[in-house]
């Protein structure tokens, strides 16, 4: 595991964190550039990044997670910040490859929620902070066609926009797999996503709902 992060004092309380859970951190960086080099040489099952790293402090950390993602496909990358970089962020939450993460860094001191997403995206999941989500969809919530999504195919398309299997989704929802797998033909139906073209319905659903 790599850890990116600017800030000294976080930097070492997540080392100290991940270690005390039994995660080897293979090098701990501070910019976007030594981060791709890092990963570059230790090829590690997922990297931790913040967004904003020097030496410009906007979106380094986040274009590096992107540029990961591009080049070497097998490592997990879960994202840090106190922010919602919407662009690079859709870019994440769209990867149909799975193994990206995007968190609020509130959530880094809820422990359990931190280290569940961390596992879910090391085992080739997907975990998306709601309300990283939600800001995201602020934008679109008045668009057609998702107008005629009911409320619930709503909360399971948000669900499926955080990363969520079918399996998960029926466990936050309290519904059976099989009812869940029918609002997702319903959303599918409803957002016209037919089976032909070759491209994942679950991440053109996203895609729509995200209006990107």
């Amino acid at each position: 595991m790599i850890v990116a992060e600017d800030s000294t004092l976080l930097r070492e309380g997540l080392i100290r964190l991940l270690a005390e859970e039994g995660h080897d951190v293979a090098a701990a960086v501070a910019d976007g550039g030594a981060l791709l080099t890092a990963t570059e040489r230790h090829r590690p099952d997922v990297v931790v990044t913040d967004v904003r790293m020097p030496p410009s402090h906007t979106d380094e950390g986040l274009r590096a997670a992107v540029e990961i993602r591009r080049r070497w496909p097998d490592v997990g990358v879960l994202v840090l910040s106190q922010y919602v970089e919407k662009r690079y962020a859709v870019e994440l939450i769209t990867d149909d490859a799975g193994k990206v993460g995007y968190l609020l860094k509130d959530r880094v001191v809820r422990v359990g929620e931190f280290l569940d997403a961390l596992e879910r995206v090391a085992a080739g999941g997907a975990a998306f902070d709601p309300e990283v989500v939600r800001r995201l969809l602020a934008r679109t919530s008045h668009a057609d066609p998702l107008a005629r999504l009911t409320t619930r195919e709503r909360e399971v398309l948000e669900r499926m926009a955080q990363g969520h299997s079918n399996a998960g989704i029926a466990d936050q929802l309290y519904i059976s797999q099989s009812a869940v797998e029918k609002h997702v033909n319903a959303i599918f139906d409803k957002l016209d996503l037919g089976r032909e073209g070759g491209f994942s319905r679950r991440v053109l659903a996203v895609l729509r709902y995200l209006g990107s």
